[in-house]
């Protein structure tokens, strides 16, 4: 791109230089590759769009990312929808946000479909105890990566620690624990406690770093990425009514009780507080929609993970998966797989939609936040409590995958799952051990070791059927 390009004054019309229909298709190639959760998405958007194509510089890419590390939901997500709105207005925002869902949205509806209809075949019952002895694994896996990040001294280790007990032994919300946590880290902030200093992001990708004078975009600000407050309210007034206006139609017409709306409430209130990646906020997610309205099984739980996992897009798209299941046993007057589809559809829907509400209503106001240790200090404590809440979730897993049988036990306040020794379940503990291994010694991927584990899962259940 010519210097002269760069030192152009900010006009309502692009100047890059980049057309549109390159840019759609960049991002199906980034949704494509967005496998490995977070940081392989993270990665792999940095790859193409700064190292290879140079369309934004690092300090603008970590800028960005750094703001939607404070917002609920999925972060790499957000951080396309923010890239292609910079770039290409709203419309670029909307398709870059969109195509990054829909490769998975798509694998995973199949998957549901070959789930319920052939889930007791068994090539199908093994590839999935493969995958759900190897998820084990990997959440295991994840307790100590984001562990290492997040616990830097002993405040962290308590607020994890507490937001464990408060999980796993009484039944606090999870949005109560980010929220306290939040408090926490906010206070301990301003007033100037080192625990609270927050820390740096995502390290970028290595090599050799791309400044934003050099990249197509160059240093200025494009003039529609200023802060607007009339385009702010109108694109929110417009996202706000495509969120809550299904959701109330649905309240009006089937009422609250129906399993349409419970999905819709539900996740609606999940896309307000998923903070700290999908694995937080399964362990509520899996708790309400098993324990409370009784959707799916707890295996069935670890097998949405393990799609999850092993197809591209954001790991939160597991949701899809519990909503098409809690369609598929509550259809009502519909045919239980069109009503899976439907109950599928909302909940990506209602889980997704916020996203693009977040990022157009607050990225032209970013740099206000840029620098803030008070926000950096919030989000340092929200992480810590992710680390204790993950591990609850490790936990959980073990306890409905390693064995057949669990009792309850109640302690006064407290209610906690015991498992029943003799009910072991061999293979299951083999399986995981050995993705373990995978994950901790041989440094395997994550997408390799599922397979593995799901080739082994389905040789197992073969040759004993």
């Amino acid at each position: 791109m010519p210097d002269a390009d760069r030192t152009l004054p900010a006009e309502p019309t692009h100047h890059h230089g980049i057309p549109f229909g390159e840019a759609v298709v960049v991002w199906a190639k980034v949704a494509a590759l967005s496998f490995g959760g977070p940081a392989g998405q993270i990665a792999v958007m940095h790859r193409l769009i700064v190292e290879e194509k140079r369309w934004i510089g690092e300090n603008r890419f970590l800028h960005a990312l750094n703001y939607c590390m404070l917002l609920p939901g999925p972060e790499a997500q957000q951080l396309a929808i923010y890239i292609g709105w910079l770039m290409h207005r709203t419309a670029g925002g909307l398709v870059a946000g969109i195509l990054f869902v829909l490769p998975g949205f798509v694998a995973i509806l199949g998957l549901s479909y070959i789930y319920v209809a052939l889930g007791d075949v068994p090539l199908v019952a093994g590839l999935f105890f493969g995958l759900k002895a190897a998820v084990l694994a990997v959440v295991i896996h994840a307790v100590f990566r984001i562990g290492s990040r997040a616990l830097k001294g002993p405040g962290m280790v308590a607020i994890a620690a507490l937001a464990f007990v408060a999980i796993f032994a009484f039944d606090v919300p999870f949005p109560l624990i980010i929220v306290v946590a939040a408090i926490v880290g906010f206070l301990g902030a301003r007033s100037g406690h080192a625990a609270f200093r927050g820390s740096a992001s995502h390290a970028s990708a290595g090599g050799a770093v791309v400044r934003d004078a050099d990249s197509a975009l160059g240093e200025h600000t494009p003039e529609h990425a200023r802060p607007h407050l009339g385009w702010s309210l109108r694109i929110s007034s417009i996202l706000l009514a495509l969120w809550l206006v299904p959701l109330a139609l649905l309240y009006v017409f089937l009422g609250p009780d129906d399993v349409f709306t419970r999905i819709g409430i539900f996740f609606s209130q999940m896309a307000l507080v998923t903070f700290g990646g999908a694995y937080a906020v399964l362990a509520y997610v899996a708790q309400q929609a098993v324990e409370n309205f009784g959707w799916l099984q707890p295996g069935e739980m670890l097998d949405g993970l393990g799609m999850a996992e092993t197809t591209p897009g954001p790991l939160i798209m597991v949701v899809q998966f519990v909503g098409f299941m809690a369609g598929f046993r509550d259809p009502g007057r519909l045919d239980p797989m069109l009503a899976a589809t439907l109950a599928a559809i909302l909940t990506t829907w209602m889980t997704f939609v916020p996203c693009f509400l977040w990022i157009f209503l607050g990225a032209p106001f970013i740099e206000k936040l840029r620098g803030n240790q008070v926000l950096g200090g919030a989000m340092s404590a929200i992480t810590a409590a992710v680390v204790g809440v993950i591990l609850n979730l490790a936990v959980w897993f073990a306890v409905h995958t390693l064995f057949a049988q669990v009792d309850v036990f109640n302690f006064g306040w407290m209610e906690i799952e015991v498992p029943v020794l003799d009910s072991l379940i061999l293979p299951a503990l083999v399986l995981s051990v050995c993705a373990a291994f995978f994950l901790f010694r041989l440094r395997l991927s994550v997408i390799v070791t599922l397979a593995i584990c799901a080739v082994a899962g389905m040789a197992w259940v073969l040759g004993n059927s």
